[in-house]
């Protein structure tokens, strides 16, 4: 199986939807590619997704993260990149906000939308967060 994601928004539920899913599919042996775009980028900062909003009245959740015990963002990027996650940073979008790689965690790939294209043009899955 094959698994194309776009990450476009940036908070911390976006966060545990995109990396739930990507780590998910990677645990049964599909191919998953991330496309990181605009706030999504947020996710793989190297200082960003460990500081993601959270949407006002819903801080209950932290709690119930750690009771339920399910990884932090930073663990769960982690997680990704070992699992052989392919995560892909919008280039046009680091222009636009004027991003280097180096702003990025280790091991992600710098592309455009035809980079995500390609990848995705024989994907089974694609999702949009």
């Amino acid at each position: 199986m094959k698994v194309a994601i776009i990450a476009a928004n940036g908070g911390m539920f976006d966060a545990y939807k995109v990396f739930n899913i990507a780590t998910a599919a990677a645990a049964t042996d599909a191919e998953v590619g991330i496309f990181f775009t605009f706030e999504g980028l947020n996710l793989i900062h190297k200082e960003g997704h460990k500081n993601l909003p959270m949407p006002a009245g819903t801080e209950h959740f932290q709690e119930g993260f750690k009771k339920a015990n399910v990884p932090p963002i930073e663990e769960l990027v982690s997680m990704a990149s070992e699992m052989g996650v392919k995560m892909i940073a919008c280039q046009m979008t680091m222009d636009v906000m004027g991003l280097e790689k180096e702003h990025f965690v280790e091991g992600i790939d710098v592309g455009g939308a035809v980079t995500f294209l390609t990848y995705a043009k024989d994907a089974d899955v694609t999702l949009t967060f």
